[in-house]
């Protein structure tokens, strides 16, 4: 019986692909009453998939009394096998992102919470993917959404994701600029309200008065310069092999990377664990895991829920500022 506390924001966590560590990580982290407490959730996927993982004296799953299933019925046990790459399974992950997207923008939700799915699963159903981010922008009717990785050391904003470098590597200083305004409108409402931001350069020593390229003078300068006369405290081009450390002792809250790989290895190298992934320019509030699947060890007890938890305390919490402003 679901129990909610008006009180609470409502959250959808969607199970991710039926057959990786999802639905595992979020019936431990659900177990967790410092995670249960912060909010009404809603489990977005198929109750037969949850069931598989209930203990052999339960009756029915085990869940918080403010914790409900959204049961899709896209899939039942007989065709679930874990930790194997299956179309069906694709499909039905598409389907609970689909469902729990518009349970935010029909406002029966104030975030959600995504758990890991497989693109390659996705692909086999016959549905182009390259992502949670650009799929669920493409729902909201949003171009150029941005992923930001957040822990407790360290927050890194991305110009660019899923694109290959050579792509990454032709800048562009309006999308620049976007990056570093919607990097500070998520730092006021994770509650940093004057956030110190640092810009990265793209090539070696920010490029060195043009002795290693002209991108960094040519479109982050500029970029830079136009956020300042906004109003938004930051600096750039810095060097990357330095900004990361300094960001890390405390001298700035935010760093705006240029491209994929550039803000995640710092930011995996830190905390991978708890590393929550946070989709920005969207008119609904989405966090995420920052892990796969991990088909190897689903089904098998061995999951690691501290991603998860991190990623529904940041949803609970960015959705509870939501309610009352940043």
């Amino acid at each position: 019986m679901n129990a909610s506390n008006q009180s609470l924001p409502t959250v959808a966590v969607t199970l991710g692909d039926p057959a990786g560590i999802g639905p595992e990580v979020i019936l431990k982290a659900l177990a967790d009453p410092e995670v249960a407490r912060r909010a009404n959730w809603i489990i977005v996927g198929d109750a037969a998939v949850l069931d598989v993982y209930q203990p052999p004296s339960h009756s029915e799953t085990p869940l918080p009394p403010n914790a409900r299933v959204l049961n899709l019925k896209w899939l039942d046990a007989w065709h679930l096998t874990l930790g194997r790459v299956d179309a069906t399974c694709g499909r039905a992950a598409l389907e609970y992102i689909r469902a729990a997207t518009r349970l935010c923008l029909e406002r029966q939700a104030d975030a959600m919470v995504t758990a890991p799915v497989n693109k390659e699963a996705i692909t086999l159903s016959g549905e182009p993917f390259t992502g949670h981010t650009e799929f669920i922008a493409g729902l909201c009717g949003v171009p150029g959404p941005r992923m930001l990785l957040v822990n407790d050391r360290l927050r890194v904003v991305h110009v660019s994701t899923h694109v290959p470098l050579r792509r990454a590597c032709e800048l562009d200083t309006g999308k620049i600029l976007r990056t570093i305004e919607l990097g500070r409108e998520a730092m006021l409402r994770l509650g940093i309200l004057r956030p110190r931001i640092a810009v990265c350069g793209l090539n070696p020593h920010a490029g060195e008065s043009r002795l290693f390229g002209n991108e960094d003078r040519d479109f982050i300068v500029p970029a830079v310069e136009a956020a300042q006369a906004k109003g938004i405290p930051c600096q750039g081009p810095l060097p990357a092999d330095t900004v990361f450390f300094k960001a890390v002792r405390g001298e700035f809250d935010l760093v705006v990377a240029m491209y994929h790989d550039q803000g995640h290895i710092p930011m995996k190298l830190l905390d991978f664990e708890h590393t929550v992934n946070v989709t920005l320019g969207l008119p609904i509030i989405r966090t995420s895991v920052d892990h796969g699947t991990a088909f190897d060890i689903a089904g098998k007890n061995q999951a690691d829920p501290s991603s998860m938890k991190a990623a529904m305390k940041l949803a609970a919490t960015m959705a509870s500022r939501g309610r009352s402003g940043p």
